[in-house]
């Protein structure tokens, strides 16, 4: 963090007024930005997706969960990880719990991994979380909506981020958005990834507010100081 200006509260109020002027600006980039976002062509989903919940085996359409419109987190948990990722799971700390308000406005909201289920339901059990949370093992939605990688594209090269790849990682973050019409067709409508998940880890908002911001110039943006919920040392 650069040393800060200290001035009075006159030179404060003169200068806070020209940043407001400029995230009121923002605001309204952000407003156009959402509404450009909802202008978006929508594709069919074809191919038929199944999953493993706390009920059994459910299809996308199910997981709409009598809504029509849908959001899906793509978490990151292997098959054969012990854990669930400790920045996904940062970013969940956020989004658990919004379920019920966005059920109120004819969205559902699920997580996905690619871990069986028993393993997705012990981790969220250790965690306190509320979501629904389940497995896509049974299919290949985590590939098609790339944010899964085969080894042999993780050796030649992948596509992630709507940027190729040389060496992709096993796992990757992202939400996918999806839409049914009145004739029951599922649509993909929206996807982000990366930094474009920004939006939802709340504590990073939050931290943008405070006086050193997110402090994470000099760890090069690899969170090293994130921990779990339960694991931090105090």
């Amino acid at each position: 963090m650069s040393t800060p200006t200290i001035g009075t509260r006159e030179e404060w109020m003169e200068a806070r007024v020209k940043l407001l002027d400029r995230e009121k600006a923002l605001n309204r980039q952000r407003d156009e930005l959402a509404e450009q976002r909802r202008q978006l062509p929508w594709v069919r989903i074809d191919k038929d997706y199944w999953f493993e919940g706390p009920d059994g085996e459910r299809t996308l359409r199910d997981l709409f969960d009598g809504h029509t419109q849908l959001l899906a987190y793509h978490f990151m948990f292997g098959p054969d990880w012990d854990e669930g990722c400790p920045s996904c799971s940062f970013w969940a700390d956020s989004y658990d719990g919004t379920q019920v308000h966005l059920a109120h406005r004819d969205v559902s909201f699920v997580c996905v991994s690619r871990a069986p289920y028993p393993k997705l339901a012990a981790y969220k059990a250790r965690m306190g979380w509320t979501f629904p949370w389940f497995s896509s093992a049974p299919s290949d939605f985590n590939f098609d909506f790339g944010v899964s990688f085969t080894p042999g594209q993780q050796e030649n090269g992948g596509d992630y981020n709507f940027t190729r790849l040389e060496h992709p990682p096993e796992e990757a973050p992202g939400l996918s958005a999806f839409a049914i019409d009145e004739s029951g067709d599922v649509f993909q409508t929206y996807s982000t990834y990366s930094r474009g998940l920004d939006p939802l880890n709340t504590a990073y908002q939050l931290l943008d507010l405070a006086p050193r911001g997110r402090d994470e110039d000099n760890l090069a943006w690899t969170m090293e100081w994130l921990r779990r919920h339960d694991a931090y040392d105090d």
